[in-house]
């Protein structure tokens, strides 16, 4: 075994590299590598993500790319779960809705939301991100959530998904209208992470691939 710094990102979504290349930032012992060229057949990790609950999908994509690659691996599963939808869209959040035709995927996921919210009488709602790292056989998982409403129209040019709409508790701005870095101060990606990276450190893991 070899001792390394770096943890592959089970993901192909770019702004959910970057965002957590810059919440890692704060431990430069760490280094986050993009799956997508270290993975001959990068397309199956949207093919894992087939499950009902966030711990699932993020493991699975934890253990495709780990047994892939052999590098310590991190996966997340991130949604935004709705009160007055009952929770909905959660998992399905990033397929929500029907593709439109000049609209992009996260456009068309906002304003089907936004239809499914003109009589509600609650805006209340919550973003949540379960992760799952894997290193050696040894499986760990944290998560994060944060709490705040919903508006209903987009404001801000930030963020990607649903930042738009979104305004987090005791704040008066969406996630779209923050900089990159006061986001990644309250964000529940920045949360799950923190917890995570503790939970390595105190149970004194080592990194390392064959």
């Amino acid at each position: 075994m070899r001792l390394t710094r770096k943890i592959v990102l089970a993901t192909l979504n770019r702004h959910k590299f970057d965002e957590f290349t810059a919440i890692l930032s704060a431990y430069p012992e760490y280094e986050l590598l993009p799956a997508a060229p270290l993975l001959r057949n990068a397309d199956k990790l949207k093919h894992v993500e087939n499950h009902d609950n966030y711990l699932a999908n993020a493991l699975s994509k934890a253990r495709h790319v780990n047994w892939a690659t052999h590098y310590p691996s991190l996966a997340d599963d991130s949604g935004l779960e709705v009160e007055a939808l009952g929770g909905k869209p959660g998992v399905r959040s990033q397929r929500f809705a029907a593709p439109v035709e000049g609209l992009t995927q996260d456009q068309a996921n906002t304003a089907y939301l936004l239809s499914q919210l003109k009589k509600a009488s609650s805006r209340a709602a919550r973003f949540v991100c379960t992760l799952a790292f894997i290193v050696e056989g040894i499986e760990l998982h944290s998560t994060g959530i944060l709490e705040g409403t919903l508006i209903s129209e987009p404001r801000g040019s930030q963020g990607f998904g649903y930042d738009p709409i979104f305004v987090p508790k005791d704040s008066n701005r969406t996630l779209a209208e923050m900089t990159d870095q006061e986001k990644n101060a309250i964000s529940h990606r920045a949360q799950a992470l923190h917890r995570l990276v503790e939970q390595i450190k105190n149970h004194g893991i080592v990194l390392a691939k064959p």
